[in-house]
């Protein structure tokens, strides 16, 4: 017989502190006297545990993750699958039970990793208007940002045009003295530019020693290589 905790002192004290007999303590409290000899060799009160009681998803949760493993199925769709295997319980104690294993969502990148002079990132940004002469005009910078070291370039100009973009490679290459292997370009424009915009295109800086004066001579060439969502350090 389960008791409480009151029941289980009472019988104590009855036998213990009252000097009662099994018999007269079971009398005294309205209980069988195996009960009162049962809960006497007891020291301390301990509680019967329950068993959990099982669920009626239980055969089917192995099958439930293998689903979740290979896709990510809603409740719903599961369900239906289970329903087709025999399962007769409800959705919602599917859907919580869905909701406690399901895969926690990891954003989808590649993270790169760049040797020291290996890649540069360019990029266009915008910065109001500048008054020139008797007109306003959009005022751009130029951006180029080492992958490794995370070296900075910026210059200002009033015109992303491909002039423009070639002239401050020459002075950001001018400026420190050195070239990158590659350079990683990210959803670029160029005003009047054609065959040379959209995410993730790659250029490759092929610089050589001749031309008049025997100034370094440049060439970029275009070419795709890094997905959109993958660009960035």
């Amino acid at each position: 017989m389960v008791i409480d905790y009151e029941t289980f002192a009472k019988i104590h004290d009855c036998h213990d502190r009252q000097g009662l007999t099994i018999m007269q303590t079971a009398r005294t409290l309205g209980l069988h006297p195996q009960t009162v000899a049962t809960w006497l060799k007891r020291v301390r009160f301990e509680p019967r545990r329950r068993r959990p009681r099982g669920s009626i998803l239980d055969p089917f949760k192995p099958r439930i993750t293998r689903l979740l493993d290979s896709h990510p199925y809603s409740a719903q769709q599961i369900l239906q699958r289970l329903r087709e295997e025999g399962y007769g319980g409800g959705i919602t104690i599917l859907r919580d039970y869905v909701r406690r294993i399901r895969p926690p969502k990891r954003p989808v990148y590649l993270k790169l990793h760049f040797a020291p002079g290996e890649c540069a990132q360019v990029d266009w940004g915008a910065y109001g208007t500048v008054a020139v002469d008797n007109t306003r005009r959009r005022l751009s910078f130029f951006v180029m940002v080492l992958a490794f070291s995370r070296r900075m370039y910026v210059e200002f100009t009033v015109s992303q045009t491909m002039e423009h973009f070639l002239a401050c490679h020459e002075h950001v290459f001018t400026a420190w003295g050195s070239v990158p292997s590659k350079i990683m370009v990210d959803n670029l424009k160029l005003d009047g530019a054609t065959g040379f915009h959209g995410a993730g295109v790659g250029i490759r800086a092929d610089h050589n020693r001749g031309g008049a004066g025997n100034h370094p001579q440049r060439k970029l060439r275009k070419r795709a290589c890094w997905d959109q969502a993958s660009s960035g350090r």
